[in-house]
């Protein structure tokens, strides 16, 4: 470890500069915000210097506006799926029932329940860290964060009426972890990465069952590449939902949109 020089805002940009950091004039300022002290200025840029997320640092992330706790080891949202959030909320009825599925730290969630009134917001991860992380976020939206694998911890009662299953699941094929920044790499949990040989293990679990916890005309929203959408598309129409891929160029997004059909051809006599 590499001891700091006596910091200033611009020793601050220049010691983060020669660390790497790409954007170092924007984090010396949130760095410099956040210090309650020189001391503690000095060790936040440390940490930083170090290789830690700046969001590991500083404990929270900007996404939709608001202000998200992140706790070290916990997946940081990303910006484009603020895209997935965007398409939700547009797809939302009155009163929603809304479940954050993968939910890390329950960005996605607690962004719906800031936007969307009435809604019943319930969210499920497997790692332990990311529930106690959600909890602070979607707690604060008036939701429930539920701990296990997909659906398995979810309340029985949600079978069959859910409007809108928000899925951010990790799609990194697993030979390219290797190639994410050393950020993601070392200081992200695997399983919020890892998605198998083709980054879409997870998208076809989750589409295996989400007609059986959708509402008839419910959607279900899963993150994905573009390269790797029409697989992920074709999961979901095998088991039942009429798939469509929504792209944005802006935030370099792409998100496969599911439905659950009102009507069955059992339900409407074959016709």
């Amino acid at each position: 470890m590499t001891a700091l020089p006596p910091l200033t805002v611009s020793t601050v940009v220049t010691t983060l500069r020669s660390a790497g950091c790409v954007f170092a004039e924007d984090e010396a300022r949130l760095l410099v915000i956040e210090a309650r002290s020189g001391a503690d200025l000095a060790a936040l840029v440390q940490r930083r210097v170090d290789g830690l997320p700046l969001e590991h640092v500083l404990g929270w992330a900007e996404f939709c506006g608001l202000r998200m706790a992140v706790d070290p080891g916990v997946f940081v949202p990303r910006r484009r799926t603020k895209f997935l959030v965007r398409l939700a909320a547009d797809l939302a009825p009155r009163r929603p029932v809304v479940v954050d599925l993968c939910c890390g730290s329950g960005a996605v969630g607690a962004a719906l329940g800031a936007v969307l009134e009435d809604a019943e917001l319930h969210a499920a991860d497997i790692d332990a860290a990311a529930v106690r992380c959600a909890r602070r976020n979607i707690g604060a939206a008036g939701g429930q964060v539920h701990e296990g694998d997909l659906y398995d911890p979810l309340p029985a009662d949600l079978r069959g009426r859910v409007d809108l299953l928000a899925v951010n699941a990790p799609y990194v094929p697993t030979d390219a972890i290797e190639l994410m920044p050393p950020e993601a790499r070392l200081y992200e949990p695997l399983v919020a990465l890892d998605g198998g040989a083709d980054g879409l293990d997870v998208h076809r679990r989750v589409a295996a069952d989400a007609a059986n916890w959708l509402t008839p005309g419910g959607r279900l929203l899963v993150e994905a590449s573009e390269r790797q959408a029409p697989h992920a598309a074709e999961a979901l129409a095998r088991n039942g939902l009429d798939p469509r891929i929504e792209t944005c160029d802006e935030l370099s997004a792409c998100v496969v949109v599911g439905t659950r059909p009102r009507r069955s051809t059992v339900e409407s006599g074959g016709r």
